[in-house]
């Protein structure tokens, strides 16, 4: 057990390290690529400061910092919600997809998990998905997994997709974005097992 452990702190120590770098190459700091890495995954519910902090486990002044120093580098752009004004959205704009691809591009952590054969990174997913998802359920905090792993994630009789919290319906696209709502489904809240998709 204290083996795992020590490898999943190393390879974080790696990962952070290149994450400076990179981030300082483009005149940025870490959190910042990692708002950006986030706001590249997350859907349409999830896209607020108060959800990056959760995700990110940090504070709203380092989410609010973060954000305007990535809207001034017009990485991402601010809206008002259209449905209530009083909360913003955040959208990546295409400098800051552009960035994200010239990073993962440059990064040794990504060219490593290339590497890595399809059945063993299936396998190496499952295991992480899995020590993450015991580890979230340990410490209470938020899953954000991805839509079509969640508990409210329906799949409609006529076809498509629809969130059974706000009824509205999802795209295939959707569907594979992670989410500030996301809880794990009931059979593998239950069983401990993975949920086929």
């Amino acid at each position: 057990m204290n083996d795992i452990l020590q490898l999943i702190q190393r390879l974080a120590v790696v990962a952070h390290a290149e994450n400076r770098q990179l981030a300082g190459s483009a005149g940025l700091k870490p959190v910042h690529i990692d708002v950006l890495r986030y706001l590249a995954r997350c859907n349409r519910y999830s896209n607020t400061p108060a959800a990056i902090g959760q995700f990110l486990s940090t504070t709203k002044g380092t989410v609010s910092q973060s954000v305007n120093v990535l809207e001034r580098e017009k990485l991402i752009s601010k809206l008002s919600d259209a449905k209530d004004g009083r909360v913003i959205r955040l959208r990546l704009l295409k400098k800051g997809k552009d960035l994200l691809k010239r990073i993962d591009e440059e990064s040794a952590i990504q060219a490593a998990v290339a590497g890595v054969g399809a059945d063993e990174r299936l396998e190496l997913t499952d295991s992480l998905a899995a020590l993450l998802r015991r580890a979230q359920r340990l410490n209470g905090s938020k899953s954000f997994g991805v839509c079509n792993s969640c508990r409210f994630f329906t799949r409609l009789a006529e076809g498509g997709f629809q969130c059974g919290i706000t009824k509205e319906p999802l795209t295939v696209n959707d569907s594979m974005q992670i989410c500030v709502e996301h809880e794990n489904d009931i059979l593998e809240r239950q069983t401990g097992t993975r949920r086929e998709q």
